[in-house]
């Protein structure tokens, strides 16, 4: 139940603040606007707070692709995978639903945006569906490498938040263009079904960002399972 429960808050946070980051600071205009790097920084630092935060507890996965890529690389059990899933994604969908509180309250109107995902015309870069589909599948594979790897035996454990939130970071650097950058089911499920009145799209493509990072995760995985990327201790 505490890791459950660590889940849950985890991956509410990730999407109360970055997604909050993107539809309240970012991308607008005015002294107030944070554009790419602001939104970036957002989810990395809601990774790195959480890391130290609940780490000690769960592992702070807070995102269903990792716990995946945990479980493939055989460090957690079946069971605890469900486990983690069911918190993860109640996490989100709280995350956005008081994001969506919050936003309703704007006194000139608010277009009903939670930093959803997508891909195509009217979204971010307009990049087409392959090119999103590369990238969460490239960009949630390197992520778990930074994650597996920091995690591993004989890692540096206490810059393991650190290295995890600044890869965050990057990725989101380079794909909120592409795709808002989900990499992280959870985080583009939440809001895709809370915000589903105003942008039924987005629910509509949210089976890319469900099945790219599992794939990625899963890959990355396997990987360390077969132990071509262990530590010696772990191999």
């Amino acid at each position: 139940m505490k890791k459950a429960i660590a889940e849950f808050v985890g991956t509410f946070t990730l999407v109360l603040f970055g997604c909050g980051a993107a539809v309240i600071a970012g991308m607008g205009t005015g002294p107030t606007a944070i554009d790419v790097l602001g939104i970036a920084f957002a989810f990395g630092l809601s990774i790195v707070a959480m890391a130290y935060g609940i780490g000690m507890i769960s592992g702070c996965h807070i995102n269903p692709a990792v716990s995946l890529g945990v479980y493939l690389a055989g460090r957690m059990p079946a069971n605890e995978l469900i486990t983690y899933w069911i918190a993860q994604v109640l996490g989100a969908l709280a995350g956005a639903a008081v994001l969506a509180i919050i936003l309703s309250g704007k006194a000139d109107g608010w277009d009903g945006g939670l930093g959803q995902n997508g891909w195509g015309a009217g979204n971010f870069g307009e990049y087409n569906m392959m090119s999103a589909l590369i990238f969460e599948i490239v960009a949630t594979f390197l992520f778990l490498v930074c994650i597996l790897g920091v995690t591993q035996k004989g890692a540096p454990a206490h810059l393991a938040g650190l290295a995890i939130g600044l890869t965050l970071v990057v990725i989101h650097i380079v794909g909120i263009n592409v795709t808002g950058v989900s990499v992280n089911p959870a985080r583009s499920l939440g809001p895709a079904i809370i915000g589903v009145a105003s942008n039924p799209g987005a629910l509509g493509q949210v089976w890319l960002f469900i099945a790219a990072p599992l794939i990625g995760g899963a890959a990355a995985g396997l990987l360390f399972k077969s132990g071509m990327l262990a530590a010696e201790e772990e191999s």
